[in-house]
């Protein structure tokens, strides 16, 4: 015999997910580059564009991931402290970036930025990070331990 019409359930996209579980917020300061201030902003105004498109397509699912995005980056917005680094820095600190000379000669370059903003592949590294922590009040001519190998600190500038 056929099953019933009444006891298939199909998904027909108007499903709102039960819990899309909200983003985890961090608990160390929101400390963020001027940089770091102006992506926040970008990502909140992608947000609200796709937002406007899910709710005119009716996307459910879409919109409920969407509204908890946005809800994550206004708060960052909210809890973001502007930290603008020194001109001619002489410790490394949020905000600044630092070349670094390995054992075998080469140059490595860290700027510690906010952790929203942290894109390693690229040299911004979470100001929380552990590299970020060997680093922190090091001076020129410093060594210090990244990672089990010796680096001397051989120029400071602030992350632009």
């Amino acid at each position: 015999p056929a099953m019933s019409r009444a006891f298939v359930r199909e998904n027909d996209g108007s499903e709102v997910p039960e819990d899309v579980p909200e983003r985890p917020v961090s608990e160390h300061p929101n400390f963020v580059t001027e940089r770091g201030l102006k992506l926040i902003g970008e990502r909140i105004r992608e947000l609200e564009e796709a937002r406007q498109q899910a709710k005119a397509s009716e996307d459910k699912a879409t919109l409920a991931t969407l509204e908890r995005d946005l809800r994550y980056w206004l708060q960052r917005k909210a809890s973001a402290k502007l930290v603008k680094p020194e001109p001619n820095p002489t410790k490394v600190r949020f905000g600044i970036r630092a070349i670094v000379q390995l054992e075998d000669g080469e140059e490595r370059s860290y700027a510690l930025v906010g952790e929203d903003e942290a894109d390693p592949a690229h040299g911004l590294i979470s100001w929380i990070s552990p590299i970020a922590q060997a680093l922190l009040g090091a001076q020129v001519g410093d060594e210090v331990n990244l990672q089990g190998q010796r680096a001397e600190v051989i120029r400071l500038e602030p992350v632009s």
